[in-house]
């Protein structure tokens, strides 16, 4: 891949820049500015080189329409805040005000155009329309710089179609999340361990299956964990389940028993009679959950469990949260993974949080950024990574 570097002297060159600013929000207040901070290097390089820099993104999922509520100016304000410099914002994604705004930039100046989302064509599955979008993007730019990790899962005119129309080149941050994500993919230091979380077996049915052939432990948090609990045949109350997928977890105990990956499942569950934040929580032995209670963490020998089969690792991903660690009194689990994360860096691995709820955690419970080797900005796209797949968003920038 092409790198900002090979596109030459970019002083007075229009460069679109497709970004991930897909961040979440209190009303029109910013709650977490990772990805807008994660976008700087790349930014900056191109406002020093002169660039006139277009920066195209989307946010939340808008119905193809302008809504105000997934408007990208609480984005522009925050991203000319970090940039020390005004980020002249166009009212609409490829029409008059987008072209008045980008036409009006002198060199090292920046433009955002407003939710690339709000054009149904974007996410078109017709080739047409999608390319469409892209001629209208493309005649606002000399040259297309992707940085959008969080998208490049995505066959979009913005990620995908506009790469086809001009020069184009790979980002500081996708750059690094690719070679980052390579370390765990390609010949990977051993122990490698990999901690899955979130709600849903089902949305990490790909991954799990691929890291069955190249993990040495898979360590099972998060809301999916009942779900291989059910398949041991145990009780789990009215945790979340997904009974469909039983059967397929029966198949991936076995698969792992067969060859010699670990399957490592917590001893002991954090339950509670409702999912709030403020519901009475007691811990209870993970094969003997009571009817009327729900899962909502792993319990505090499972936190010791998993830092020993975490700390060795010498590569380590991590995706998905333990529990439910918006509320308190559900924390801690998650906290006791990133910190077993730490320590493992700590002694020399390499450690991966994998975007999306896990790099939230790491920021709202108070760890510092820099004691991981890397913090994805895409938890869809490192899934997919992983998965082995071809993701369309970096196929496209190779030459």
């Amino acid at each position: 891949m092409k790198t900002i570097e090979d596109l030459g002297d970019l002083r007075g060159k229009r460069v679109l820049v497709r970004s991930d600013f897909n961040v979440p929000l209190d009303g029109t207040t910013i709650t977490d500015d990772g990805r807008v901070r994660a976008a700087l290097p790349t930014l900056t390089a191109l406002l020093e080189a002169g660039a006139r820099v277009v920066v195209t993104a989307h946010l939340g999922r808008p119905k193809g329409a302008p809504d105000e509520k997934y408007s990208l100016a609480p984005v522009a304000t925050r991203l000319s805040e970090l940039l020390g410099k005004p980020v002249a914002l166009a009212q609409d994604t490829v029409g008059e005000s987008a072209k008045e705004t980008v036409a009006a930039l002198q060199d090292g100046e920046i433009a955002l155009l407003e939710n690339i989302r709000f054009d149904a064509r974007e996410t078109s599955k017709d080739d047409a329309e999608r390319g469409a979008l892209a001629d209208d993007l493309a005649s606002l730019a000399d040259a297309f710089v992707s940085d959008g990790f969080g998208v490049v899962h995505r066959k979009q005119a913005s990620v995908y179609d506009v790469a086809l129309k001009l020069p184009h080149a790979v980002g500081k941050l996708v750059l690094n999340e690719v070679e980052s994500l390579k370390k765990a993919t390609e010949d990977p230091q051993r122990p490698y361990v990999v901690v899955l979380g979130g709600s849903k077996v089902s949305d990490k049915l790909g991954v799990i299956s691929n890291l069955l052939t190249k993990a040495d432990r898979l360590v099972i948090g998060g809301g999916m964990l009942f779900t291989f609990l059910a398949a041991k045949g145990y009780s789990v109350g009215s945790s979340l389940l997904e009974q469909d997928q039983i059967d397929t977890v029966k198949g991936y105990l076995a698969q792992a028993e067969e060859s010699g990956v670990e399957i490592v499942l917590p001893v002991d569950i954090r339950v509670a009679p409702e999912f709030k934040a403020d519901a009475p929580a007691s811990v209870v032995a993970a094969d003997a959950i009571p009817d009327g209670q729900m899962g909502l963490d792993i319990g505090p020998e499972s936190e010791k469990l998993f830092a020993s089969k975490i700390v060795d690792a010498k590569t380590v991903v991590w995706n998905g949260p333990a529990g439910v660690f918006e509320f308190e009194a559900f924390a801690s689990g998650t906290k006791a993974v990133a910190q077993a994360l730490v320590d493992a860096g700590a002694n020399g691995g390499f450690t991966i949080v994998g975007g999306g709820d896990s790099a939230a955690a790491v920021r709202t419970l108070g760890f510092d950024e820099s004691t991981f080797g890397h913090i994805s900005t895409g938890g869809g796209a490192s899934l997919e990574f992983l998965e082995g797949k071809t993701l369309p968003g970096i196929a496209v920038l190779e030459d």
